[in-house]
């Protein structure tokens, strides 16, 4: 790692990378200082959970999303938590809004735990047909299964190599991104020294921060990637 500051990103998740760009996104800063001003309010009136006073609170419209001055959540995938008349709650709400199944973390938290971190499935990108990283692999259900199986194998496995030999990047891991993600994060913390590539790197690291972190909960977690 370039500075001792970063040295925490070595050991990240999949899932805490997401959140490394998710957390310095303006936008859910706004929302989050928004979000849990009122949730102290309403844990003033009505007590911390799990001692609040629900009975009373969930009676509070303060306590439904939207935030105030937002647009009606647009449907995410999975459950929401609601009441009664289908109102949702604000931090099932605010949750759902940036991706989360549980309540929102604390853009100041770095590398919160998988009790903290409940990422809702990302919507999956338009198949891209041209891309040079796609292979279509038949599979005739009248044979049988396991030797078409290992020819499908043996097919990826030698393009994949093919790739490499072209010069095309392997697939993405945390283990061979993670270089580039922590100077992602230096620029966005204004940590970066001008130098050539200095806007190329800002306009992806302000991409990776704005959805790009998307792709990354789109990559696969293994044991492996933070090794």
């Amino acid at each position: 790692m370039e500075s001792d500051a970063y040295a925490y990103c070595a050991t990240l998740t999949r899932d805490q990378w997401a959140w490394e760009f998710l957390r310095r996104h303006p936008g859910y800063r706004r929302d989050y200082q928004t979000f849990i001003a009122i949730w102290r309010t309403l844990e003033a009136d009505y007590g911390a959970p799990p001692h609040r006073d629900f009975s009373r609170w969930k009676l509070d419209p303060r306590a439904y999303g939207p935030l105030p001055g937002d647009a009606d959540l647009a449907a995410p995938t999975g459950e929401l938590c609601v009441v009664e008349d289908e109102r949702v709650l604000l931090e099932c709400w605010m949750g759902a809004k940036w991706g989360f199944y549980k309540f929102p973390p604390d853009p100041g938290c770095i590398a919160p735990g998988p009790d903290e971190l409940s990422w809702r499935p990302p919507p999956q990108p338009a198949p891209q047909v041209d891309d040079a990283c796609r292979l279509d692999v038949s599979f005739d259900l009248a044979l049988p299964l396991p030797p078409q199986l290992e020819a499908a194998k043996f097919r990826l496995v030698s393009r994949a190599a093919e790739l490499r030999r072209q010069g095309v990047a392997a697939p993405r891991t945390v283990a061979n991104q993670r270089a580039g993600w922590v100077r992602m994060l230096q620029m966005l913390d204004g940590n970066v020294p001008p130098q050539a590539g200095h806007d190329s790197l800002r306009r992806e690291a302000q991409a990776m921060m704005q959805g790009g972190y998307l792709d990354i909960l789109r990559l696969a977690p293994a044991s492996t990637d933070t090794k």
